[in-house]
């Protein structure tokens, strides 16, 4: 049976084949790079509203959200509840930790001026397009100014 497996060889056509595809996608790839054409790119020309928060776990579970001018809990983000919330501000507090960053510093939540918002991370430069994940993970960030009063 080892005979049998070891006379099996790969077509040349197939490799030659595989070969062209991968250098096409190279080419490909590169010229959109460098010509942006197809590229997607959004343009964060106008924000309509910005507004800065802290979050910090609480013992229940939940998530306090917090002016940072006045160290204030403007609300709270229920144990077990906005799994979408969670999961972005886990990544960044990841992110904050491998840059040696603490929990001090504030996120800012910003609507443009063509209905999308974004979640920044000014410590490490990090911008969440909010947009990109579907209007109702996106809902729930904007449950998050409200929490505030639409103050910015």
């Amino acid at each position: 049976m080892s005979e049998a497996v070891a006379d099996r060889t790969v077509p040349r056509g197939a490799i030659l084949g595989a070969a062209a595809l991968i250098m096409f996608a190279m080419v490909v790839a590169s010229a959109g790079r460098l010509t942006g054409i197809g590229a997607v790119r959004a343009d964060y020309v106008r924000s309509v509203q910005t507004t800065s928060f802290r979050f910090e776990d609480r013992p229940d579970g939940g998530i306090s959200v917090i002016a940072p001018e006045t160290g204030a809990v403007v609300g709270v983000v229920p144990a077990g509840t906005d799994g979408f919330v969670r999961t972005v501000l886990r990544s960044l507090a990841f992110d904050r930790r491998r840059h040696h960053a603490g929990s001090e510093p504030a996120f800012l939540i910003t609507k443009w001026a063509d209905g999308h918002s974004t979640l920044d991370d000014p410590v490490t430069g990090r911008r969440v397009d909010l947009a990109a994940f579907g209007a109702a993970n996106m809902q729930t960030f904007a449950h998050l100014l409200t929490m505030r009063g639409g103050q910015s």
